[in-house]
């Protein structure tokens, strides 16, 4: 077809052109902002008004699994017997996060009526009978401790036992906290998920932090043999059948970094008992009276969990010897132990150290506290103490890395941010001190309401039954979430 040469004569004027041109520019720009501002990976917001139904196979989605809404009210689709490989279990002793978890998740399931049978080491309170010959009908898991030194892993031991109780009725389903079940023994399990609490990468970037966080005079991190570790996980970790991630950013390293195909990649965020962290004004003021908080305190900050440099308690302990001294009337209370235990204590009056405690004392201590300071220097950790303050009524202030970020803070509303190192830290405790417990308290309210939504044991357990089942069913799922 022949080009049409002849001049066209102009239909609009120069300047009713730029005009057309502007609008359209602003018609399609907007709607592209928009767009780009929402995260694609939202599946829920803080409001459960309006609720819709995603279709598929669950194993194949990508978001946390904590957005769906399961029909808890309903009986388990199946009922499964499930192995648990955990290095410990907390019997007659506090326990560390892990265990926690481990405990949490599956008391709830054997509360919906599996069979719960856990594989663990001897535990270290000799006084303390292992639970070994109760019964599964009692709603409560089944322990066997292997035979050896209390508190010390024997992961070939524990084999031993779950191989005994395999043959006598197969497991459905079999579960290892992180690499407490070796991979060349995992290899074998098709029906194997495990969930990760670290891994080595995150550990070569918390060390970055801590580098970069030293005082003048602090020896360096020591970097031999970390990548050679990372390099190794990422060539046994395939050898697993299900990763379960604890934050959607760990999702994306493992499928990303760590290469695992996307459909053996399942993202549930940890939960708490929220029978166990509740608002209870009255339980906090006689906290506060019991620790020794003055009466004309006017914020009170709370740091939990073990005071080790990883955790960031370097930048949280230089941080308040500043914030302190301008507002004589702002307090730290501290419980946990480890090296920066008595570091605290020489901080002065406003600073309160309680050292460790039971989980069954945390929610005094929640509910005496204003806010809660994660100072963490690990970039893809996602510790309890977060979703236990805010299940308890509290905001948080927290550092700015993608975990927490993605996860935890996804409102400003819930709390503060900043990034892991001191002069920012001071920063948003100055903003925090500005704002005041009455503004904190709103904020607590909304903190809350989205903990219960997200980080329930019963919305975690119901996310992990899901998963079990669907290696049992091998069904396509049907689930809602809420929009």
């Amino acid at each position: 077809m022949a080009a049409n040469k002849q001049p066209r004569k102009p239909i609009f004027s120069l300047q009713s052109s730029l005009s057309t041109t502007l609008f359209f520019i602003v018609l399609f720009t907007i709607p592209a902002l928009l767009l780009l501002h929402t995260p694609t990976t939202s599946i829920c917001t803080t409001s459960s008004s309006h609720v819709k139904t995603w279709f598929g196979d669950l194993r194949a989605a990508e978001f946390a699994w904590n957005r769906l809404v399961f029909a808890g009210n309903k009986p388990p689709l199946v009922n499964l017997k499930i192995a648990v490989f955990s290095r410990k279990w907390p019997i007659g002793a506090i326990p560390g996060g892990m265990e926690r978890h481990a405990h949490t998740l599956h008391t709830a399931l054997a509360r919906r009526g599996h069979q719960v049978h856990v594989f663990t080491s001897p535990p270290l309170d000799h006084t303390t009978t292992p639970m070994i010959s109760q019964a599964i009908n009692d709603q409560t898991p089944l322990i066997h401790c292997h035979d050896g030194e209390p508190g010390r892993w024997r992961y070939n031991k524990a084999w031993e036992q779950f191989q005994e109780e395999n043959q006598r009725e197969p497991f459905d389903v079999v579960h290892s906290e992180s690499v407490a079940l070796p991979h060349w023994l995992a290899r074998h399990l098709s029906n194997l998920a495990v969930s990760w609490h670290g891994i080595a990468l995150e550990s070569v970037q918390s060390d970055i932090y801590q580098d970069l966080a030293r005082r003048p005079g602090e020896p360096a991190f020591n970097k031999t043999g970390v990548i050679p570790k990372v390099l190794n996980e990422i060539r046994f970790f395939k050898n697993y059948a299900n990763h379960v991630a604890i934050s959607d950013s760990c999702g994306e390293m493992l499928r990303d970094v760590y290469q695992i195909p996307s459909r053996r990649v399942h993202v549930i965020v940890n939960g708490v008992d929220e029978d166990d962290f509740q608002e209870d004004l009255k339980l906090g003021y006689e906290f506060r009276s019991k620790v020794g908080v003055p009466e004309n305190a006017s914020l009170v900050l709370g740091v939990a969990g073990r005071l080790v440099k990883d955790k960031g308690h370097p930048l949280l302990h230089e941080a308040f010897s500043k914030l302190k001294d301008k507002h004589p009337d702002v307090y730290l209370i501290v419980a946990g132990s480890g090296p920066w235990q008595n570091r605290y204590k020489d901080l002065g009056s406003q600073v309160i150290v309680l050292g460790s405690m039971n989980p069954s004392e945390l929610k005094a201590f929640y509910n005496s506290i204003d806010i809660f300071v994660n100072p963490t220097l690990r970039p893809q950790g996602l510790d309890l103490t977060l979703m236990e303050a805010m299940m308890s009524g509290k905001p948080v202030m927290a550092s700015r890395f993608p975990s927490i970020k993605g996860t935890i803070v996804v409102d400003d509303e819930f709390g503060y941010m900043f990034s892991p190192n001191v002069e920012s830290l001071l920063e948003a405790l100055e903003v925090v001190v500005t704002d005041g417990a009455k503004r904190l308290a709103q904020r607590g309210k909304a903190c809350r309401n989205y903990a219960a939504s997200m980080f329930s044991a019963r919305k975690m357990a119901l996310a992990y039954e899901r998963l079990a089942s669907s290696h049992v069913l091998l069904n396509d799922l049907e689930v809602e979430i809420a929009a």
